[in-house]
């Protein structure tokens, strides 16, 4: 048992140390004609920034979006685009602004899952254990990295999944809305045809009527 309790203690080291320094995970519901931008404060150089957004609901699911650094210079940016995963260097000490705009909608409200988290690549130092050698310690120490990788691909992919769900749900009750619209339309059209026969089958028996009298 004591050598698993090492074990657990060296994970949970390696994956708090390497886990970002810093992050914001949000939901906006973005207005049409609207410009939403959010800012971070970099204040090392170096520093490794994630950037995430998927368009949930809304329209055609697109955005557009941009990413600019100190003295507006522009890091990424793009147009109609339904989700985005980006990794980039902030080699500027200042303020970065992450902007997402609805310009191209005029009455559609988008609605925005975002992340942005800013890493500092801090690497964990593992508990040495006695009677263990500094092999045996940096194998280990590599295959937890793998691991704590590997867990952020999963969560990556999650998110992905749960953007594909919630446009298929939206497809499926747009799809549901125009069939049940559709079937309103055709019984009105239907009871205003029998309206319209039974009135001509009316006014044709009266004419004849009239005209044998």
């Amino acid at each position: 048992m004591p050598q698993y309790a090492w074990l657990l203690a060296a994970l949970l080291s390696v994956l708090y140390l390497a886990r970002p320094t810093a992050a914001t995970a949000l939901t906006y519901k973005l207005a049409a004609n609207e410009e939403h931008c959010v800012f971070i404060h970099n204040d090392r150089k170096g520093v490794k920034v994630a950037f995430y957004f998927a368009v949930q609901a809304g329209g055609a699911f697109d955005v557009d979006y941009t990413v600019k650094g100190p003295n507006d210079v522009v890091v990424l940016n793009g147009h109609k685009e339904r989700q985005g995963d980006f990794v980039f260097t902030a080699n500027e000490i200042g303020e970065y602004s992450f902007c997402f705009s609805n310009d191209m909608s005029t009455f559609a409200e988008k609605l925005v899952d975002y992340e942005i988290a800013v890493e500092h690549e801090q690497r964990a130092e593992l508990p040495t254990r006695p009677g263990t050698t500094p092999e045996q310690t940096s194998n280990l120490e590599e295959s937890i990295f793998k691991l704590s990788g590997q867990l952020s691909t999963i969560s990556r992919n999650q998110k992905y999944f749960r953007t594909r769900e919630n446009r298929n749900f939206s497809t499926v009750r747009s799809t549901e809305q125009r069939i049940f619209n559709f079937s309103v339309i055709e019984s009105l059209m239907m009871v205003t045809m029998s309206c319209l026969q039974v009135f001509i089958v009316r006014f044709f028996f009266q004419g004849a009527r009239k005209g044998y009298v």
